[in-house]
């Protein structure tokens, strides 16, 4: 089977080999269709709050791995994250694009912002310089340190070059480590622009875009907010924006047909896979409905053993 790509799922890869090379190594449940949505019309988009997004990825993060094979991966992914909260408060502001652009790109039903056509800037050549900076004072391994070094070092005479080629995924594979490390910093930069767009101007694309970035979704939540509670949304791991879908559809293909949901016997019910026999694709589901201390990139990563499982399908 094969999931969603996006830009996070490049970055925990290759994030792996910075950290470690080790990684360690179901039941079908039919259709979840218990008390979908029990809102009539909860808000579509939901914009990041950087401040939080970050905070909460690196509290959840902290607290997977002393108990999780992947610990060292997740200890420094808790780093990585905290690190991406720091920086925020010594950024300068960003800056949207021309508001008649947008209003383009709204009026055509594309999304406000793309990976595809931004070109880099000092802006995001100052969230990479800080994101390495902080990083260089961490406790990292050698390994991981020396990956970072290696960027500092390169930033100031090259760090426009590095960003391009990783807006573009155009860096050799011999050059992922830092690649993934660039894509943090932009990670930062790319949430703070979606927390300025104006959430109610945002329309659907399709099932699988985020509407501010056009980015296909990290996973799913079924979330348990006070004025939403069971809603489905689904989470870009490229800026953190939520958006609804309707649940038990396929997010990839949009049928409603051959869907089900699998997960690892023995393990909790609240990661699931929503699998489809159509495309032959899924999407992680999170239940944030039945424990409120899951956030999804963190779980995401924390089951890959259930990637693991439906790849090999």
């Amino acid at each position: 089977r094969r999931r969603a790509h996006y830009a996070c799922r490049v970055g925990r890869k290759a994030a792996t080999s910075a950290e470690s090379n080790a990684m360690p190594s179901g039941r079908r449940i039919v259709a979840d269709m218990t008390n979908i949505g029990e809102q009539a019309k909860p808000p579509f988009a939901v914009l990041p709050e950087p401040s939080e997004l970050f905070l909460a990825r690196t509290e959840r993060l902290a607290a997977l791995a002393p108990r999780h094979k992947l610990g060292p991966y997740l200890d420094f992914l808790a780093k990585l994250a905290a690190a991406q909260h720091t920086i925020l408060s010594d950024l300068p502001p960003a800056t949207l694009p021309a508001a008649n652009r947008i209003a383009q790109s709204l009026t055509h039903g594309m999304p406000p912002l793309s990976r595809a056509t931004m070109e880099a800037d000092a802006a995001m050549l100052a969230c990479v310089e800080q994101l390495a900076a902080r990083l260089g004072g961490a406790s990292l391994s050698p390994e991981t340190m020396a990956v970072v070094n290696k960027l500092r070092e390169a930033l100031p005479s090259q760090g426009l070059q590095l960003i391009s080629s990783a807006l573009k995924e155009d860096d050799p594979a011999e050059n992922v480590a830092e690649r993934v490390l660039v894509l943090a910093g932009l990670q930062v930069h790319f949430a703070r622009l979606a927390a300025l767009l104006d959430d109610k101007e945002l329309k659907p694309i399709a099932n699988a875009a985020c509407p501010g970035w056009g980015s296909a979704p990290m996973v799913s939540s079924i979330v348990g907010w006070p004025r939403a509670y069971n809603p489905r949304y689904c989470n870009c791991g490229l800026c953190g924006t939520m958006w609804n879908v309707i649940r038990a559809m396929c997010v990839l293909c949009g049928t409603t047909d051959g869907v089900s949901f699998r997960n690892i016997d023995g393990h909790a019910d609240t990661v699931k896979a929503e699998t489809c026999d159509k495309c032959r694709g899924y999407v992680k589901v999170v239940y944030q409905v039945q424990d409120t201390a899951l956030e999804p990139l963190s779980d995401d990563v924390a089951s890959v053993g259930l990637d693991m499982m439906l790849v090999e399908e």
